[in-house]
């Protein structure tokens, strides 16, 4: 009887996709005006560079998955 090897070490990389969700939803973070970057209060520029990152760590686990999907 043979057995497959798990392959859970697969998987690690969708762990960051928790980044950007947790940046998110810690509110306390990211609830004020200062400081403001060119005066765009914080609050609107971090979320966007929330969605710049969320975008960054979609890419990276694509990347991983494919690389690992090509192995197997």
């Amino acid at each position: 009887m043979t057995s497959t090897p798990r392959r859970w070490h697969r998987y690690l990389p969708r762990l960051l996709l928790l980044i950007p969700v947790t940046g998110a939803l810690w509110v306390p973070a990211y609830n004020s005006v200062e400081p403001a970057l060119g005066g765009i209060p914080f609050f609107y520029w971090f979320q966007l560079a929330l969605i710049l990152l969320g975008a960054l760590c979609v890419l990276i686990v694509y990347s991983l998955e494919r690389r690992f999907a090509r192995r197997a």
